[in-house]
């Protein structure tokens, strides 16, 4: 397995930023046959790729900090790229700073090029987790042409009422990020009705959801999926005795690495 921190220049950032990319390689516990090769380190027809997004104060290194991913990504044999978006919820800043574009269409097109991926669609999923895990939904269901799977845990998925009930301690700029905070409910950053418009188009990604039963997020996850429910939303949910924590996220990534892979 190789970890690599890659540097460069983002046009949609307008800044260098730091990337994290895992790219799973043969290990010396593996026969080295061509059909080992083939089958799980096809360089050459492009690795699956996840593009995986970190929640509220946390960064290109939050995953590789807290979570076993590098050794589930060598298990599975799929690429995982991170990098950092701030406290934006994954938007283009009224303050400047692209992270919707960077996200969906700036650094799929840098990792296609750099790296052994795929540019197939249905090799190419997104998901993260807390804000991360909006931002996952947000962009799949915004860009179903790009990712096939998306995968929220403890996502803020029910937008409008984070915007609307914030808490004192909250990071967000929501303002910066949505414009008029007002007007979320039914906007282009309202996940349901992004969903209908994905599924009017016929093009509606896979989507695995998972939350702790003790997580802060539980109620307002059980209103919006009553809600999903009621649009006839099509999703793989998952629940669980946890908190808002990385003992919860590193268990639930690799359960949604094996649904990726089903």
């Amino acid at each position: 397995m190789a970890v690599m921190e890659v540097h460069y220049y983002s046009y949609s950032l307008k800044s260098n930023i730091t990337l994290n990319v895992i790219i799973p390689t043969i290990t010396s516990n593996e026969a080295i046959t061509d059909s080992v090769v083939q089958n799980k380190y096809s360089y050459a027809d492009g690795l699956p790729v996840l593009y995986l997004l970190h929640g509220a104060y946390g960064d290109a290194f939050s995953w590789l900090r807290f979570s076993n991913i590098d050794r589930y990504a060598q298990e599975k044999g799929i690429a995982v790229v991170m990098a950092s978006a701030e406290n934006s919820f994954y938007q283009n800043l009224q303050s400047g700073k692209q992270y919707e574009t960077f996200f969906a269409e700036e650094l799929p097109q840098f990792i296609q090029s750099v790296f052994p991926v795929s540019k197939a669609k249905d090799k190419t999923y997104i998901g993260g987790f807390s804000m991360g895990g909006y931002g996952a939904w947000f962009l799949a269901l915004s860009y179903p042409e790009t990712f096939a799977k998306s995968v929220s845990l403890s996502g803020a998925l029910d937008l409008p009422d984070l915007v609307n009930n914030p808490k004192p301690d909250y990071p967000f700029n929501f303002v910066d990020a949505f414009g008029d905070v007002k007007a979320i409910q039914g906007s282009r950053y309202d996940l349901l009705p992004l969903y209908q418009q994905a599924k009017q188009k016929g093009v509606v990604p896979q989507l695995y959801q998972a939350i702790g039963t003790e997580d802060f997020l539980y109620q307002s996850t059980q209103k919006f999926n009553q809600d999903f429910d009621a649009l006839g939303a099509v999703y793989h949910y998952e629940e669980a005795a946890g908190g808002h924590d990385w003992d919860f996220w590193d268990t639930q990534i690799k359960k949604a690495l094996n649904w990726l892979f089903t």
